[in-house]
């Protein structure tokens, strides 16, 4: 067995889960670019991938890697570049594992970010937010499920994985209603609601009458709803909204939605990042590009 095979064992149950503590998320977004690249390699060097060693995967060899990503699998830049980021993690750590193949990982690591087209935000309007609230037929369980599940999505701007992780518990409804969530970075974080947002939510609380750890958002099998299924319900109430025809709406344009109805009503940049739970405020000025209204 060559030495790349103890390091990525080590990489992932070492550095990921138990230094960094990574989410399920990262994990598997981390193992699917490995996993690509292992088997790249194996084709390239006629090697099975038990046989490759570290210096295989040389700098050259990596952006043969990240050029065939972008030729033959269609990945965008920004894709192409949360590959690199995958690698280069990866041997960051190799670097303290493989003394003897220093040369090579910091060729590799100095494999730069392939620059992109910054794209514009894609937002809802307030007219094409209240199309698409009223589109749940509210008749229904699964309607009113639907329907306090994207108020809640608009008005917070969490994250799907924000959404679908929430129970009973995390929403306070009584003075100063909030609610709590265990967002990306391992990072909690306390959001405001208002008064329109609560009125749902109890409404929807009282009718599911669940236990304090019980997900707010379940399936009929009362198990938390999974990330397609979150899209698919979004998609589909966006396709019966005719204003917005055409128009690909998906979780995270709410999440847009929410930081412009917050930018349009005056609330500065960085309230917006704690609002949104970013990391960098950086992050947030995305949203002062993306209206002209604005800019004007």
């Amino acid at each position: 067995m060559s030495r790349l095979a103890p390091i990525l064992q080590g990489f992932f149950t070492d550095r990921l889960v138990r230094q960094r503590q990574a989410s399920p998320h990262t994990v598997a977004a981390y193992r699917d670019s490995l996993r690509l690249l292992v088997v790249y390699a194996a084709n390239a060097t006629g090697k099975q991938p038990v046989d490759l060693d570290v210096t295989d995967l040389d700098a050259a060899l990596i952006v043969a890697f990240l050029t065939h990503l972008e030729a033959e699998r269609g990945n965008s830049v920004s894709t192409r570049n949360a590959r690199l980021a995958a690698v280069r993690s990866l041997f960051g750590y190799a670097a303290l594992h493989a003394l003897d193949d220093a040369a090579v990982i910091q060729r590799v690591l100095a494999i730069p970010p392939k620059r992109g087209d910054r794209a514009v935000v894609d937002y809802l309007s307030a007219a094409e937010t209240g199309a698409l609230l009223a589109a749940p037929d509210r008749g229904t369980w699964l309607g009113r499920r639907d329907h306090a599940l994207l108020t809640l999505a608009v008005q917070t701007g969490l994250r799907v994985s924000e959404l679908t992780g929430l129970r009973v518990h995390d929403l306070h409804l009584g003075p100063g209603a909030h609610v709590c969530c265990y967002g990306k970075g391992r990072k909690n974080r306390i959001t405001p609601l208002t008064r329109p947002t609560v009125t749902v939510l109890r409404s929807w609380l009282s009718e599911l009458a669940g236990q304090p750890d019980a997900v707010v958002f379940p399936t009929r099998r009362h198990e938390p709803l999974s990330r397609d299924a979150v899209e698919r319900l979004v998609a589909k109430h966006a396709a019966a909204c005719s204003s917005l025809t055409g128009r690909k709406v998906t979780p995270h344009t709410l999440r847009h939605s929410c930081a412009m109805a917050l930018l349009h009503a005056g609330v500065d940049t960085t309230v917006i990042a704690l609002w949104l739970g970013h990391e960098q405020t950086d992050t947030t000025m995305i949203y002062l590009h993306a209206d002209l209204t604005l800019k004007e």
